[in-house]
């Protein structure tokens, strides 16, 4: 049982120091060093910063599913995890979350960036082309803070239990 514990843990402190990493340290360093050479190294700094976020959804999804195999697990061998069925719910929406940005909506945000052709900075504010790639990095950010509060309540109560 401890193993298992140790495991959805372990996956929950990727996943959620991951989210804390990307969003304090790689995103600004990236857009700060990059970003200094005007309109072409803020789509350079965005180019790469929506590779690593890639990536990092490929990790994301294997923690989900360490979580929920190890909740279940767990559920089955007994005792039952406290709160079983909220935490299930929990990391169903983390996993639904992170696959909707990792599939949708950054499918989404590379057609709205191919089809603009030039770095979306350069576009004026009132380009309805820059106002859509905006919404969708906005509703990028707002869907990372599913996964971000949920991992922390699952972490609550993986160290109460």
């Amino acid at each position: 049982m401890l193993a298992l514990r140790y495991a959805a843990l372990l996956a929950l402190v990727v996943w959620v120091g991951g989210l804390i990493t990307l969003g304090a340290v790689v995103a600004p360093s990236a857009f700060d060093v990059l970003g200094t050479t005007g309109a072409a190294g803020r789509q350079q700094a965005g180019t790469l910063f929506g590779e690593i976020l890639r990536r990092f959804h490929l990790i994301t999804y294997g923690c989900g599913a360490l979580i929920l195999i190890s909740l279940i697990t767990r559920a089955i061998l007994g005792p039952r995890p406290r709160r079983f069925a909220i935490r299930m719910a929990i990391t169903a929406a983390m996993i639904a979350a992170s696959a909707w940005l990792g599939i949708v909506v950054a499918g989404q945000i590379a057609a709205a960036q191919k089809e603009i052709g030039v770095p979306v900075a350069s576009l004026p504010a009132s380009d309805s082309r820059r106002e859509v790639f905006e919404r969708l990095h906005r509703l990028s950010r707002h869907l990372e803070l599913v996964p971000f509060l949920g991992g922390l309540a699952l972490l609550f109560w993986e160290l109460k239990d």
